[in-house]
Formats: structure tokens, C-alpha cells, sequence
């Protein structure tokens, strides 16, 4: 089964696949992670402008690796899970430093790297190295719990393990690199998780779940959760030639070595904050429309209070870790999304 598996899916590629996306082009291990990182948990027509950008920024490892953090944030701004970013250039850092600049292609020496998962591993291996190497992102887990009808959440370890050994056992070992990306095609447009289009798989004669009448049970999902809502109110303080105060995060947890407003949890906080910053006169204050911002784990309900004509003592200003943001000439430094969000409203 599993060589008539490979084959119908190689087979559907030639024909159907993706093949002129960015980083299929100029293939190399370091084009490959970026993309492979940069696609975790986001869509590839969200990726691709991103990627293009980044690797204009950082066309190779080395100028990645000694780029400061706040540019490589910058150019990640918008796409969310900020780790990601910080994680790369970690990663960029300790190939330069301690693998002279050679980006691994085997799956054990890239596990060994910060964010790089066994199948982000073997994705690199087997698309930039050409090399036999399972891998298991939301697509594959999707396409194969369909077509063995493997039941559960793959969040769950035994499922898991069920879908890596099926994983294993049908990637071939020719035409790697194809393989590898027709089931992550396949899944990310045809085995799509909602309304799927058996149709035109080339897999459906022998789908399991097709075969029962229920694809769209699988995979299972996990049960879900109530998400818990925080509040906070974003601080815009604006000087009077227009400039906005930032301050970097904390570089762990949300929204880690980001640049945000200052934040208090409600506008009775307000009067505290800019005692303790030493304001004591500024034009208007104003309260915006609140809206919400959605993190996997709870919701954060945000009022923004935009403060004009304020300024702060040079003290306050003083170090690293607060900027005025030059809106017409903007810093190149990673905003949070909803501050960038705020920021383009103000104007």
C-alpha cells in the first residue's frame, strides 16, 4: 500500500502540486527553515510577502545571525508567535558560531537547534539534502489520520506515535523532496480541514474515512476550553512634535523584546502611571474605541487612551529599554500587532 500511496500522491504532484512558491527556489537548507519556520501554525499566501521581505533583509545565515534582534522583529511583525523569530536568530547564531556557518541537513544536528521540531527536521532534510526523512506538520497529520482512519487528538502521545509510524512507513525513498511537499500540498489544498475535496484526491479510493462517510472527524480535536478574557489599557503617549513613547518587553512571554505602549490594567491606573513617570502636563486625553486581541490561551480586551502633548523627564527616556516612535520616519523595531494596528490608525 505504501509504494501505491507515494506513487498516486508523486503522481498528483506532477500534475497539481506547488512548485514556483519562494523557497522553492534556490533551494538551500537555510531558505528551507526560514519558510518551514515561518509556515508554523500560518497560512502560505499570509507567509510569502513576509518571506520575500525577510530574506531580502537576511539572504543568508551569517547576516541573520548578526543582525540585531530589533530588525529581525521588525520584519517579523504581523506574524504573530513572536518566539518563532527569536528562536531563528538563536539558532542562526549558534550555526555561525559553533558550526561555522554550515547549516546542518541531518534530522538529529537540527533537532539540536532551537525551534526546530523532528518535522521541521526532516522537512529541511529532505527538501534542501534530498534525503529520506518523515515529517508530520498539521497537513500530513490530517491526510494520514484521514486515510487510515486513525482516531483521536494527534495532541494526544499514542496518536501521535500511531502517525509518525505511518509516516515513516510511507515516505519513499526516491523523489524525497517531491514527496515531501505533495502531502503538505495535498493536505493544504485538497484534504483541506474543512469541507475537504475528496473528489480530487488521488487518495480517495482507499481513504479509510471517505470509505466510513466521515473525513471531517478527522483528525480529532481537542476538547475545547473556555478561554479566560484579561483587560489592559495601552498608554499612547504623544509629545508634541507627534512621537509616540514605546517600550521594549520583557524578552520572555508575550510578546517578548517587542516594542508596546505602556500598559496598566485600568484607566484607574492612569493617573498613578504618569505621577510615577514624572508627567505632570499634557494637552488631551482622549479614550479610544476598545477592541480585542486574541492569544491561543485568552483573550485580551484592549482600551487604548491616546495622551497628547506630553513630556517626559530625560531620565524616564534614559537606557534601552524606551524609544519616541518617529511615526514618518519609523524605527526598524518589531511591534506588537495590535500597537501596529493603533499606530496606523493614528494616522
Amino acid at each position: 500500500m505504501s509504494i501505491a500511496f507515494s506513487q498516486r500522491l508523486l503522481q498528483w504532484f506532477d500534475q497539481h502540486g506547488r512548485k514556483d512558491l519562494p523557497w522553492q527556489r534556490s533551494i538551500s537548507p537555510y531558505r528551507v527553515w526560514v519558510s518551514e519556520i515561518m509556515l508554523q501554525q500560518t497560512q502560505v499566501q499570509t507567509v510569502i510577502p513576509y518571506y520575500i521581505r525577510f530574506m531580502e533583509a537576511f539572504p543568508n545565515v551569517e547576516a541573520l545571525a548578526k543582525a540585531p534582534q530589533d530588525q529581525v522583529l521588525h520584519y517579523w511583525t504581523g506574524l504573530g508567535y513572536y518566539a518563532r523569530a527569536r528562536n531563528l536568530q538563536r539558532a542562526a547564531r549558534i550555526v555561525v558560531e559553533d558550526m561555522s556557518g554550515r547549516f546542518p541537513t541531518d534530522v538529529e544536528t537540527l533537532m539540536t537547534l532551537p525551534g526546530i521540531g523532528r518535522s521541521t527536521a526532516g522537512a529541511i532534510t529532505s527538501i534542501a539534502g534530498g534525503a529520506r526523512a518523515p515529517i508530520l506538520d498539521g497537513n500530513v497529520k490530517r491526510v494520514l489520520a484521514r486515510f487510515h482512519r486513525v482516531a483521536g487528538w494527534p495532541g494526544k502521545s499514542a496518536v501521535m506515535a500511531e502517525l509518525w509510524e505511518l509516516a515513516e512507513q510511507h515516505t519513499p525513498s526516491q523523489r524525497v523532496a517531491d514527496y515531501t511537499q505533495a502531502i503538505m500540498d495535498l493536505g493544504a489544498t485538497v484534504c483541506t480541514r474543512n469541507k475537504p475535496a475528496c473528489d480530487r484526491c488521488p487518495l480517495s479510493q482507499d481513504c479509510e474515512a471517505l470509505a466510513n462517510g466521515n473525513p471531517g472527524d478527522y483528525p480529532g480535536r481537542k476538547t475545547k476550553k473556555t478561554i479566560p478574557t484579561r483587560a489592559t489599557v495601552f498608554i499612547i503617549v504623544q509629545n508634541a512634535e507627534g512621537d509616540i513613547l514605546m517600550e521594549r518587553r520583557p524578552p520572555q512571554g508575550i510578546w517578548g523584546g517587542l516594542w508596546c505602549f505602556p500598559q496598566v490594567e485600568s484607566t484607574d491606573g492612569v493617573d498613578k502611571w504618569l505621577e510615577r513617570q514624572g508627567v505632570t502636563a499634557w494637552g488631551n486625553r482622549t479614550l479610544g474605541e476598545p477592541f480585542r486581541h486574541t492569544f491561543s490561551h485568552y483573550h485580551l480586551d484592549i482600551q487604548p487612551l491616546l495622551i497628547t502633548d506630553a513630556s517626559l523627564p530625560e531620565a524616564v527616556m534614559a537606557g534601552d529599554k524606551r524609544l519616541w516612535y518617529n511615526r514618518r520616519a519609523p524605527a526598524t523595531v518589531g511591534l506588537a500587532a495590535p500597537v501596529a494596528r493603533l499606530l496606523k490608525s493614528l494616522d
